[in-house]
């Protein structure tokens, strides 16, 4: 289970390295193609995540699962042999729909499987499985591109889904399965809301803020987010039920792991490129170089929960997104002459950000949905994670496109561009993490005053 779930998320991070390939390429993706070409798995697998755990307890996790990593390794096929644009999409999009289906399906098929009391430690083990995929992403793919085209990096994740799928089909137990409905109205509402939203950000500097098909894609978010929350508050087993986010616990929990994984998405989307582009590393070496960063983490994460327990929620997490925006910030001061141990130190005042505000985060939403609900409390998580990390690929490559297009139009040269870009990137990025961290730890605050009266 850890396996799987450790591939499905390699593949996000493994993505970024790719880009500068892929922009070289015969495909020849405009600035807000390739950022499509990334944000459409992780789109598809945000908008997913709640509905494919109904869907498990409905026809069988182990069925679900298996579904899955086929669905994922067809996906990863498709966008090895994309000779165009649209293929190549349409296979991150079936590789998403994959990874939502095997995600949710890991996490019972192993909590059914773990001996009693040793859940905890099970779960332990699927959360750094889960963080050591980006770990595994950026090394692994690192090691293909280096000597191999882009497609290859789509190839290798086609035998390892089939080895996957082999191995769960030998050793999973079948979990006995639960009553649920599927919410296919509200499913479908929550990812056109969301694609919405993204083509608006991503399209706007190429069709124009003002044009009538951005401020058009502006309005149906608004309008299809609200027919959601109307659907959610009328349907009687709601893909995702709005009444949670009264509870102001659960509200600024879910608002923090987005705001997380937008800084952190932010700095994956550029920094594979910077280090390529402007510091003329070549693809194992920004692989190797972004390493530590994952590792910084996760030492980090172990101490994040204990620290919270003693210091409280909002001082843990508000500490976790001032270090996240700081990072950005002194990131955004890098240049081709800065030393890699300096740029470093930067990665990791982000890492350490990240590992103590995520575990407290995380806490935050499972800890205040009641215990019927817990699996639409984890599926909401996973699907602010996801959505999160889009929204940062789309803010910080939308800056990116318009600053660097302008920097070279005025005659810069290329890698003065991409850095004058890059930092603008890195600072609006940090800008929001500071703006809305602030709204995040007031609401930690009223959730732990009104924990004792029940709130």
């Amino acid at each position: 289970m850890c396996a799987c779930v450790l591939v499905a998320q390699s593949l996000v991070a493994a993505m970024n390295l790719a880009i500068p390939k892929i922009a070289a390429s015969g495909l020849h993706p405009s600035p807000a193609q390739l950022l499509w070409i990334v944000d459409t798995y992780v789109l598809v697998f945000a908008g997913l995540l709640i509905p494919a755990g109904a869907l498990g307890d409905r026809f069988g996790r182990k069925g679900v699962l298996l579904t899955g990593l086929g669905v994922f390794a067809a996906g990863t096929l498709l966008s090895a042999l994309a000779n165009g644009l649209p293929v190549l999409l349409a296979g991150r999009a079936v590789s998403g729909a994959g990874a939502a289906l095997l995600v949710p399906a890991t996490m019972s098929v192993l909590l059914h499987a773990a001996p009693p009391g040793r859940t905890a430690g099970a779960v332990a083990a699927w959360s750094t499985a889960a963080g050591l995929g980006g770990m595994a992403g950026n090394a692994g793919g690192a090691l293909i591109l280096q000597y191999l085209p882009w497609q290859a990096l789509f190839g290798a994740y086609v035998p390892l889904g089939l080895a996957l799928l082999a191995w769960v089909a030998a050793v999973a137990p079948r979990v006995p399965r639960q009553t649920a409905v599927l919410d296919l109205p509200g499913s479908a509402l929550l990812v056109l809301g969301a694609t919405a939203l993204l083509f608006g950000i991503i399209e706007g500097p190429g069709l124009g803020w003002t044009s009538a098909a951005v401020t058009g894609a502006f309005a149906l978010a608004v309008v299809l987010f609200a027919v959601f929350v109307r659907h959610g508050l009328r349907a009687a087993h709601p893909v995702l039920d709005p009444r949670l986010f009264r509870i102001p616990r659960l509200r600024a929990g879910a608002v923090g792991i987005a705001l997380t994984f937008f800084g952190m998405f932010s700095l994956f989307y550029v920094n594979a490129q910077f280090l390529q582009y402007v510091k003329g590393y070549s693809p194992l070496q920004t692989g190797c170089a972004i390493v530590p960063l994952a590792l910084g983490m996760m030492a980090v994460t172990t101490y994040g929960m204990r620290w919270a327990q003693r210091a409280g929620e909002a001082r843990a997490v508000g500490g976790g997104l001032v270090l996240i925006a700081a990072g950005l910030l002194l990131l955004s001061t890098a240049d081709a002459g800065t030393p890699y141990a300096l740029y470093l130190a930067f990665l990791l005042v982000m890492s350490v950000g990240a590992g103590l505000a995520m575990p407290t985060l995380s806490h935050a939403i499972v800890a205040s949905v009641p215990a019927r609900r817990s699996g639409m409390g984890s599926g909401l998580q996973g699907a602010a994670r996801e959505l999160g990390a889009a929204l940062g690929i789309a803010v910080v490559g939308t800056v990116l496109s318009v600053r660097f297009a302008a920097g070279t139009g005025h005659g810069a040269g290329t890698a003065a561009a991409f850095t004058d870009a890059t930092a603008l990137g890195y600072r609006i990025a940090a800008g929001a993490v500071l703006v809305v961290g602030g709204a995040v730890v007031a609401g930690l605050r009223t959730g732990a005053r009104s924990a004792p009266t029940g709130g």
